[in-house]
């Protein structure tokens, strides 16, 4: 009894710990989120008082046909850019192409993602749209790779690279150039909503993390410290910056792709602005298990683009540490606290969903998040720990290795 006693006390006692842990890191969360707002909209007040509409060359790599492609792409051709563009007297086409111009870029001409491209931009002539391929990858990273030559096409000098599977509303382009009327800008990115493409509970709690958990940490990180990173669903950045770090082709051996950007051009002493304008993310995986190879794999590139954050994350984690206090409180015979804890653990999650929801990615509905979000970070310590039993991901059916400062190369060995 007395062993069983000691063991109840450890658990309760790491359970506390880790519901002090995670509730210092949600009180973070709400004050990132209330910062992320107010820039947010002091970036609003700066649209509404003047535009700027440099010429923008948006890449676009593609690969196979996804669930939804052609009404992603659709969005990007949608937007109000050469509109506002006229309005303010400027030109429609700059150095012979549109002030918008877009590319398109897989691995071969038969891809399917790229004929849906061409179907789409047929219905927009106005806009200069050139499409490339890249053939096999030369280097690990095949979405670089495509980068790389799609920046040897471009006319403009400002690059906006987006994700196959995102969606945007029509002011997107207009909202995550504005930065850069600030020369001392040279990368800007912004946060994003998952969304369910399918729908299914695997898929909502994957659009869930993607939506609270990711937000979360880069508010806080945000909060913290200038922006040294960009997330992949939008990254935009000057030519000149972008040659100032070797271009793309330095970054083709790297997994996380987006944070080397983001990294290296901020190293170079340019700002990297995050902003105030959410996109959605279409979450493609609707079973269980290519969801669950997702997230871990997600997890396993942070580990080693960021290895020092990734150990901290995993006291931010509410509902396990709450579950471990209950627990060890009721081995103690303790069911007030117990019970008590456990209800803290879920209840602070689910206002961590609500602020980033409300106030950060601005969800039209909120309670699903609020509801599915506990559950998730019960999952995520699983993810979490996951990510350190292998170095080895499967990305786009083909399996890669992970190795020191976050590079990848092709799996050799037998899986």
């Amino acid at each position: 009894m007395q062993a069983i006693n000691v063991v109840a006390w450890g658990v309760l006692a790491l359970g506390l710990f880790g519901l002090l842990t995670s509730t210092v890191f949600l009180g973070m969360v709400v004050v990132g989120a209330w910062s992320f707002r107010r820039e947010a909209g002091r970036q609003e007040r700066a649209l509404g008082e003047r535009e700027f509409l440099p010429a923008v060359s948006l890449l676009k790599p593609l690969h196979g046909a996804e669930t939804g492609l052609e009404g992603n792409l659709r969005g990007f051709f949608e937007q109000d850019y050469l509109r506002q563009a006229e309005v303010a007297g400027l030109s429609a086409v700059v150095d012979g192409v549109s002030r918008v111009e877009v590319l398109f870029c897989a691995r071969s001409e038969a891809d399917e993602g790229l004929q849906i491209a061409r179907r789409v931009a047929a219905e927009f002539p106005e806009i200069t749209t050139k499409f490339c391929t890249s053939g096999e990858p030369w280097a690990a990273n095949a979405k670089v790779c495509s980068l790389a030559t799609m920046a040897k096409l471009a006319t403009h000098d400002l690059w906006v690279v987006s994700d196959s599977d995102v969606r945007v509303t029509p002011d997107y382009l207009r909202r995550v150039v504005l930065p850069f009327a600030d020369e001392k800008v040279g990368c800007a990115t912004c946060l994003y909503r998952g969304v369910t493409a399918e729908g299914g509970l695997w898929s909502r709690l994957e659009a869930v993390g993607m939506t609270v958990e990711m937000s979360s940490g880069v508010c806080v990180a945000n909060l913290m410290e200038p922006m040294q990173f960009a997330l992949g669903p939008t990254m935009v950045a000057r030519r000149e910056c972008v040659a100032e770090i070797g271009g793309f082709e330095a970054m083709a051996e790297y997994c996380a792709d987006d944070f080397v950007l983001g990294n290296w051009i901020a190293a170079k002493g340019h700002e990297v602005v995050l902003i105030g304008h959410a996109i959605d993310h279409m979450v493609l995986h609707a079973g269980f298990v290519d969801s669950m190879k997702h997230q871990v794999r997600w997890m396993k590139s942070t580990r080693f683009s960021r290895p020092k954050g990734h150990f901290g994350t995993s006291l931010t984690f509410g509902v396990p540490f709450a579950l471990l206090a209950w627990a060890g409180a009721l081995l103690l015979g303790r069911p007030g606290l117990a019970w008590g804890a456990l209800a803290f653990g879920v209840l602070g999650r689910s206002l961590q969903a609500w602020v980033v929801g409300r106030f950060v990615v601005r969800k039209r509905r909120n309670w699903p998040t609020m509801i599915l979000f506990p559950l998730r970070d019960l999952m995520g310590i699983l993810f979490w720990a996951l990510s350190y039993t292998s170095n080895r991901i499967l990305w786009r059916g083909e399996l890669y290795e992970l190795v020191e400062d976050g590079r990848m190369r092709k799996y050799r060995g037998r899986e």
